[in-house]
């Protein structure tokens, strides 16, 4: 890992990695008490993770996802994945308003469409995704 990366993390996880990193831990716990919504739990945990330590990490569409993850990110979207994308929105607010907080800012805007739409993602580092695809 690099240490700009490291830093960046560390930082990170102290001023809205780990509240929003809760956040997909509740979503994901509430999925897991019904059966049918086990692999939404398991995707929210999935990217509860990366939430918690994201420079240095990406994500890059699977290329086995199908029309069950299409179907599956419609019901994510209208259940979970809004409610996560305000509180990326909200939570990206106050980092804007101080200087050293604005490209975490920016990193929580990233994060919007993968808290909209998660299934047939997965999360990679950003050596590996920038070597697939150039």
């Amino acid at each position: 890992m690099k240490p700009i990366n490291f830093v960046l993390n560390v930082i990170w996880l102290l001023f809205c990695g780990i509240w929003m990193a809760i956040g997909y831990v509740v979503a994901g716990i509430i999925c897991c008490v019904l059966v049918i919504t086990i692999p939404f739990g398991i995707a929210s945990f999935r990217i509860a993770g990366f939430i918690l330590w994201p420079f240095g990490r990406t994500t890059v569409e699977r290329p086995d996802a199908g029309a069950a993850s299409c179907v599956g990110n419609v019901i994510w979207f209208v259940f979970a994945g809004w409610w996560l994308a305000i509180a990326h929105l909200v939570t990206s607010i106050p980092l804007f308003l101080s200087i050293i907080g604005i490209p975490f800012g920016w990193a929580n805007l990233k994060m919007i469409p993968i808290s909209l739409m998660p299934l047939g993602r997965e999360i990679v580092s950003t050596d590996e995704a920038w070597g697939t695809r150039y």
